[in-house]
């Protein structure tokens, strides 16, 4: 296959990449920083990595690389857990995701050869936050800010099937493996001062990078994948279950809760990231016979610390 990736620097997107490449398929890597994305798949290492200069929010001629694509992965958007979310910001969160996907949808309708397939990520937050509801791909959406955006963003992505090509949309969890939201975590731990975040009695719906990476390979593959799937493990915990289970990782205590106001003074809105939460299960994900490699998270704990 010949496959266009944004957000490709990433998280997520350098594992996807990685694997790509190693299947021998070609990449577009369409990145903002050329330069950063050229030391991160240098030629030597990546040589079916083509790397493409883009500008998310603005059409150009970056567009034309979309045409002969087989598929099209768009994981790109601002991180929400790095800045406060001030009223500029979440302008950005929202037009990061919006108006990227727009252009990335607009490149698919000028392309004289179509992509058979966009994947195009969006999140749990889609569900809105809730201690006792629980959520799967045929529930509603909520009304609060990331609920607004979820959809904003996946209104975009659908758009490409009024030019027929397919579109499947998942719903990433918080993200396990060597970086991210995890990674955050360790250091209170391993200071001895690691504990619950917020009431401790918030849902984490979590996935580890591997079955995201694996989700986004099959969407490309697969035919039949069509429409939205919870990218998340078939078993959430508790805040407080995953702090216990990453001291035992860490053979650290995990009784020192992180008050409120710290993480509300540091992110703002933004604090409801990790403070409020939602109890998510990936039905129509496992209805479609995705096994998962990480379905526990001790295991995928224990591989993401022994990575960092």
């Amino acid at each position: 296959m010949k496959v266009a990736v944004t957000g490709a620097t990433g998280f997520v997107g350098q594992q996807l990449v990685g694997k790509l490449a190693d299947r021998g398929d070609g990449v577009v890597v369409l990145s903002r920083n050329g330069d950063r994305a050229r030391r991160v798949f240098p030629t030597s290492a990546f040589p079916t990595v083509e790397i493409v200069d883009y500008t998310p929010k603005a059409a150009g001629s970056w567009q034309g690389a979309i045409s002969g694509c087989d598929g099209v992965v768009n994981l790109a958007g601002a991180p929400l857990a790095e800045h406060r979310w001030t009223d500029a910001y979440k302008q950005e969160i929202l037009e990061s995701r919006q108006i990227g996907t727009q252009n990335i949808v607009e490149a698919i309708a000028k392309a004289e050869n179509k992509p058979k397939v966009l994947v195009n990520a969006s999140a749990v937050g889609y569900y809105g936050t809730s201690e006792t509801e629980t959520f799967d791909e045929t529930s509603p959406s909520g009304d609060d800010f990331l609920a607004r955006v979820c959809q904003a963003w996946e209104t975009e992505a659908r758009k490409v099937e009024e030019m027929g090509t397919r579109s499947t949309i998942l719903r990433f969890g918080i993200i396990v493996g060597p970086g991210g939201a995890i990674e955050k975590m360790l250091l209170p731990f391993r200071l001895f001062a690691g504990g619950p975040l917020g009431s401790g009695r918030q849902w984490f719906s979590w996935v580890d990078r591997e079955d995201v990476t694996d989700l986004i390979l099959a969407s490309l593959d697969r035919d039949d994948l069509q429409g939205v799937y919870n990218a998340t493990s078939p078993n959430p915990i508790r805040m407080d279950d995953l702090c216990h289970t990453l001291g035992d990782v860490l053979s650290r205590p995990s009784w020192l809760p992180v008050p409120d106001v710290a993480l509300e003074m540091m992110l703002g809105e933004g604090a409801m990231v990790v403070l409020e939460g939602q109890k998510v299960l990936p039905q129509r994900t496992q209805a479609a016979g995705y096994q998962y490699r990480y379905p526990q998270l001790k295991p995928a704990l224990q591989k993401a610390v022994n990575e960092v």
